[in-house]
This record gives C-alpha cells, sequence and structure tokens, in this order.
C-alpha cells in the first residue's frame, strides 16, 4: 500500500508540476481585479524538521516509536533527499513555484505570536490574525472572534461562496458556524449530518474511528474535493488532522505516512484548481500548520504547548499562485502565523485593514503589493 501511495503520489504531482509551469506566464494576467480565489489548508502540528530536514534518522529507528521500521527506512529514509521524498509536492512544486519559509536551518523563521502554542489559540491566530489571550484551552467553546472567513461571507461578493472542512470537530467551535452561518462540515458528524445519502457520508459512516474527535484525513480530503468539483467556493479551508493525533499517539511511522499522504492531497488540490476553469489562473492555494512540536528529549517531538514542549511555537508557511512571488522572503527576524489571514485577504484583492487593522500585517510574499 505505500509504493502504490507513492506512484499515485508522483503521477498527481507531475500533472500539477506540468499545469503550474503552462499556467505560471498567464495567471496573474488572466485575473480580473475582484475575481480571485483562494484555498488555505493547515496541517495540524506538523513539525518544521520533519517539512525541511525529513524523516528523523534516529526516531524513525526507534522501536518505542516506529512499528514498520524497514518500510519507513526504504520509503523516508534512504533517498537523498529525506524531505522531497516525504513531502514531494510541497518541495519540487510549491517551493520552486511558490515560497516555502520556515526552515531555521537555513535562516528562514515562522513562529505563533500566542503564547500557548496549542491547536484552538493557533488556528484562532492563522483566521482572525492575531492572538487571544483569552483562549487557554481546545474546549474554549464558540469562539468570540471573527475569522476572516466570517467577515468573507458578510460580504454581497462572497456570501454563500466561503466554505471550511475539517477533520476536527473542534472547528464548528472555532469558526463559530452557528454566528457565522459558514457551512462547516467537520469531524464524524461533518458531511454525514448535511448530506446522509452522499458516498463520501456513507463510507465515513462505516470507517473505523480512532480518534473520537477527528476524522480520517482522507474523508476530509474527498468532502474538500466535492466541494471544488460541485460547488466551487470562492474561498475554501481545509484542516487536516492526523500528523498531530499520531504524534501524540507516538506513532511515527503513522506521522510519516500522514504527512505524506497530506502532501498528495495538496498535488490533487492543486491539480483541480489549475483544470478547472473556475479557479485556474486566479487561485493562490496557502499551507501552514497551527503549532509545532517539542524540541526537548527523547519523546518531546510527541507533545506541544508553552512552557513544557519547548520549540512548540515554531511552524512553517508555504503558498503558491498567480499572486504570490516565487521564492519571495519576508522581510524581519521572524513571520508569524498571525499574518496570513491579512496576506489571503490581500490575495483576494481586498484591504485588510477593513477586516481588522489591529490584526497582524500580510506577508511581503505577494506581487505588486
Amino acid at each position: 500500500m505505500t509504493h502504490q501511495r507513492s506512484g499515485v503520489a508522483r503521477t498527481v504531482l507531475g500533472l500539477a508540476a506540468a499545469l503550474a509551469v503552462a499556467l505560471a506566464g498567464a495567471g496573474r494576467a488572466d485575473a480580473a481585479e475582484g475575481d480571485r480565489r483562494l484555498v488555505l489548508v493547515t496541517l495540524d502540528g506538523l513539525s518544521w524538521t520533519d517539512v525541511f530536514r525529513g524523516a528523523d534518522p534516529e526516531r524513525a529507528a526507534d522501536p518505542a516509536f516506529v512499528t514498520e521500521r524497514k518500510a519507513i527506512a526504504d520509503q523516508f529514509l534512504a533517498p537523498a533527499d529525506r524531505a522531497q521524498a516525504l513531502m514531494p509536492f510541497l518541495h519540487g512544486v510549491m517551493a520552486r513555484q511558490g515560497v516555502l519559509i520556515g526552515d531555521r536551518d537555513h535562516g528562514s523563521c515562522v513562529a505563533v505570536a500566542n503564547d500557548k502554542w496549542f491547536s484552538y489559540p493557533g488556528y484562532n491566530e492563522i483566521l482572525t490574525g492575531r492572538p487571544d489571550p483569552a483562549i487557554t484551552s481546545n474546549e474554549h467553546g464558540p469562539n468570540a472572534n471573527v475569522t476572516f472567513l466570517e467577515w468573507l461571507n458578510r460580504r454581497p461578493a462572497f456570501k454563500g461562496r466561503v466554505e471550511a472542512v475539517a477533520s476536527w470537530d473542534a472547528f464548528n467551535d472555532i469558526l463559530n458556524a452557528r454566528r457565522s452561518g459558514l457551512p462547516v462540515n467537520a469531524g464524524w458528524d461533518g458531511g454525514e449530518a448535511q448530506a446522509p445519502d452522499d458516498p463520501i457520508a456513507k463510507l465515513q459512516a462505516d470507517a473505523p474511528r480512532i480518534w473520537l474527535s477527528a476524522r480520517l484525513d482522507g474523508f476530509t480530503q474527498a468532502w474538500a474535493m466535492e466541494a471544488l468539483h460541485e460547488r466551487k467556493p470562492e474561498v475554501l479551508f481545509v484542516a487536516f488532522d492526523e500528523t498531530d493525533d499520531f504524534a501524540h499517539d507516538g506513532h511515527y511511522d503513522q506521522v510519516l505516512w500522514a504527512a505524506h499522504r497530506a502532501d498528495g492531497f495538496l498535488a490533487r488540490i492543486w491539480a483541480a484548481l489549475q483544470t478547472d476553469p473556475a479557479y485556474a489562473g486566479r487561485t493562490d492555494l496557502i499551507v501552514t500548520t497551527d503549532h509545532g512540536r517539542g524540541t526537548v528529549g527523547k519523546a518531546g517531538w510527541r507533545g506541544h504547548g508553552k512552557p513544557i514542549y519547548v520549540g512548540s511555537d515554531a511552524t512553517w508557511i508555504a503558498a503558491i499562485g498567480p499572486d504570490v512571488k516565487p521564492g519571495a522572503r519576508p522581510a524581519g527576524d521572524c513571520a508569524t502565523s498571525g499574518q496570513i489571514a491579512a496576506t489571503a485577504l490581500t490575495a483576494l484583492g481586498l484591504d485588510w485593514k477593513a477586516f481588522d487593522p489591529a490584526a497582524a500585517p500580510p506577508l511581503d510574499i505577494l506581487k505588486g503589493k
């Protein structure tokens, strides 16, 4: 199964790369003012060290963390470029044709600005543009803050054209679905409650539930692709979760496979955006994570959160699309997750200050900005 997945990923990667090259020259010129699209994707708790260094050899050889050590070694340690082996689309397409920042080994830095270093505060920061010290738990409840997705959904041009699909059920609260009116398909109930006869919902209902609060990412990907094909939202938020949950469980082999699968999901999303006239040449893709992982101690990678898990504030950001300057590196010592909201709005051709003048400013990665 591992080798079969890799073959599919390589095929999709090749398609995505070819399409991206073909469209790169005309992309921005073809996009009319105010007619831009955006897909924002998060990979929960995926460490910058895994993203930029690839699989950790010591951890991957530890029987306490990896059951299938030979399979992991063959797939992720044997290749000369371990980062490329783990996430071929991220490094082969996004980093080369867009932006990939957060590689601290080479002087690039991204971090959360909040002082909690776990999920709800991290997602709130990404989606609102600034930390909220009142959020101290993942069980915080409905978010009092307005996310840029909710703000967009209130605007006539975007009303009913913004969607969210997430593996973790807490996004019903993070996005305050009841107040915001956003369609939020999250967790095991997502999709099944809204469209019980949908084939994806039927498969999801019969799938094993490893975690009660988070469904498997494959279902989230399927719902995301259905949204792109069937309803074609102008803004789509997709939140995957397995890279964090498998880490908490101490299964490093599963973390690596989850990251590799997620990379394939990104490739398929990008390929779909390039072949659909509703999106081609006018859609930016931004990918990031809500927090990092601990860097101290043999098992520090399993957790995150201040102050126990040192280094888990470190994150990363990738972006590609007609509005993104390839190879751009933001000025300053360290970019923050809070800058994503303003970056997304700016890429959509909107004034981010109209959303929240106190939000973090956009990253300096966009053309003509």
